[in-house]
């Protein structure tokens, strides 16, 4: 009997949502640490289809690697042709997702209805309730779109899979001298 990819599966999410900081050194070496930490997957369900290239967890899930954190009631992890992760979605009430970038920095969290990581375009989807936080800086809204590498954040009051419309409201606090 083959053996099924969980962890490759497993690993491919936790090490591609590591990136949710700038690069730096100290940041690689931060990325290094949680990478090269045990992945804990709590969940009261598993479905996983190995020839679809995706497994299904549910029932109050919670995956942890080092700084990183990812909850919701079900998430979803797709692999592509080639067997690389290609997309993440955890859904639930409150979704939610938080990695220390650097010791330095502050941690960054982000909550919603849905959060879609794309990994190729390392691009995180924050949808309906949507909110983004990292030290005293704030967004929030019914749509956010986080791009890593950038660090560009785009904001929308109404989107596909929002309810009605949540205005946009943003927090930045000054820089410290």
């Amino acid at each position: 009997m083959k053996r099924p990819h969980l962890p490759r599966l497993a690993c491919g999410l936790l090490l591609a949502l590591l990136a949710v900081a700038p690069a730096s050194q100290a940041q690689d070496s931060s990325q290094q640490q949680d990478a090269n930490a045990p992945i804990l997957v709590e969940a009261d369900r598993l479905d996983l289809d190995d020839r679809a290239g995706t497994a299904v967890y549910t029932g109050n899930v919670d995956i942890r690697q080092g700084s990183m954190r990812l909850t919701g009631n079900r998430v979803e992890i797709r692999r592509n042709a080639a067997g690389e992760l290609s997309l993440a979605t955890a859904t639930g009430d409150r979704a939610y997702l938080e990695q220390q970038p650097d010791p330095a920095e502050p941690v960054i969290k982000g909550w919603g209805r849905t959060i879609v990581y794309h990994v190729a375009e390392r691009r995180v989807e924050l949808i309906d309730r949507a909110e983004l936080h990292q030290g005293g800086d704030t967004f929030e809204g019914g749509y956010l779109e986080y791009f890593l590498d950038r660090r560009v954040v785009q904001a929308r009051a109404d989107a596909e899979g929002v309810e009605g419309s949540q205005r946009i409201r943003m927090t930045l606090q000054p820089e410290q001298q």
